[in-house]
């Protein structure tokens, strides 16, 4: 099952192919660039990379100029255009680099022209433009705590828009009143423009940079008087924006369509496939629960039997340990099934599809009925790694973390459990 498992793993991974997504795209779009008197490419996220070469190729047409900010696993050299490496899941000097670097580019467009915008998972982070009166300092503190209090992407994009002169739609902002094109790789429920990279194309409801969900959001946290004050007097001092002018967004590829394709795959190869509807978030200790209850409902059946989810958990960081939510995700489920077998053979998958979870080499964790005494025979208690938020040792140990190197796209988080 293992095999299985990261072959399933691998075609979610592909589903969310961002060079195959672009280009399918841009056919659709062929009168808008064609019409345009020049064209300039701005990427950002962990697939900006992919998504700009392909790009530059289908246009068939020279560009005026393009700034790519990605991942230093994800950056390769790309014809025409700037590239340059910010910080993932904290922005850094890179990060700050990169912000500017498309807010100028976007402000040479003018009328006539057209701004290909190509945005992907990680890239609130990678690309940070402070407001007025923040400092990079100020945005990595906030973003350190609000990861560690467990707040969701949602909740910290919500944030972010609020703190940045090119979140909240400050990207097209700066290209007006050029066109902006914007293809957008998911990494969030419901995906929505507005949230994807703290929606650099796009405005949150309402055309406002939310400050009253940004102020509820730290409150809801109990950061109000953790986070330099600095953060507090830009949120309060954030004003409305007017609506966008010609912006065009349009999501090329998404968690759903990964879980989609895992359980055409699955269903394929024999199995009967249960998926859970909608988007896994919340504590990771809580969907870890949810999901193995449901596969333990399902493991009365008759045959071959797969249970699929998708989404992003959350982890609240209490110890000092290493690891993130896909290998906390894989080792809550492993206890979970000593506490209550499931009665047959199984193996379970948590993986990032960026290839990477949490500060760690890793993708996540694919364990097994094995794995805890693996773990306990290599010296690992897990329970105790569990507590201190170290599931990465825990999982080594067992030889049981999922590797798979950095992906080039990212659509968040997919589970899969086998059962025979």
């Amino acid at each position: 099952m293992r095999p299985a498992l990261r072959d399933a793993f691998a075609v979610a991974v592909a589903a969310a192919d961002p060079a195959e997504a672009v280009r399918a795209a841009l056919a659709e779009h062929r009168g808008k660039t064609n019409a345009a008197s020049r064209i300039f490419v701005a990427a950002l996220g962990k697939a900006a990379s992919a998504m700009a070469e392909v790009a530059i190729s289908e246009l068939g047409r020279p560009i005026s100029g393009g700034v790519v900010v990605t991942t230093d696993a994800g950056a390769r050299p790309v014809a025409g255009c700037r590239t340059i490496i910010g910080g993932h899941p904290l922005p850094n000097a890179g990060s700050v680099e990169g912000g500017e670097a498309l807010l100028a580019l976007a402000s040479e467009a003018g009328e006539g022209d057209l701004l290909l915008a190509l945005i992907s998972g990680g890239g609130s982070a990678l690309g940070v433009a402070p407001r007025e009166g923040l400092s990079l300092d100020d945005k990595t503190a906030v973003t350190d705590f609000l990861l560690r209090s467990g707040a969701d992407i949602t909740e910290m994009n919500a944030v972010r828009r609020a703190l940045s002169r090119l979140k909240g739609g400050g990207l097209a902002d700066a290209a007006a009143p050029a066109s902006v094109l914007s293809l957008i790789v998911s990494d969030v429920p419901g995906d929505d423009p507005a949230t994807i990279a703290s929606g650099p194309t796009a405005r949150a409801e309402k055309g406002t940079v939310a400050r009253p969900e940004a102020r509820d959001v730290l409150e809801r946290h109990r950061l109000t008087d953790k986070v330099p004050s600095a953060i507090m007097a830009a949120i309060e001092g954030a004003d409305a924006r007017p609506p966008l002018g010609d912006v065009v967004n349009q999501v090329v590829a998404s968690n759903a369509r990964s879980v989609e394709a895992v359980a055409n795959h699955l269903a394929g190869a024999g199995f009967r496939v249960v998926t859970r509807p909608g988007w896994l978030d919340g504590d990771v200790g809580e969907a870890a629960e949810e999901l193995f209850a449901l596969c333990h409902e399902q493991a009365d059946g008759k045959g071959p039997v797969a249970v699929i989810s998708g989404g992003e958990t959350t982890v609240k960081v209490v110890g000092d340990g290493l690891g993130g939510r896909n290998q906390e995700f894989a080792l809550r489920f492993a206890l979970a099934e000593a506490d209550r077998p499931l009665g047959r053979s199984w193996a379970f998958l948590s993986g990032g599809t960026d290839g990477r979870d949490g500060p760690t080499d890793a993708a996540g964790g694919i364990v097994d009925g094995g794995t805890l005494n693996r773990m306990r025979a290599a010296g690992a208690d897990p329970t105790d790694h569990l507590a201190r938020n170290d599931a990465y040792r825990a999982l080594a140990a067992a030889g049981d973390l999922l590797l798979t190197g950095a992906t080039g796209t990212n659509v968040a988080d997919v589970q899969i459990a086998l059962m025979l």
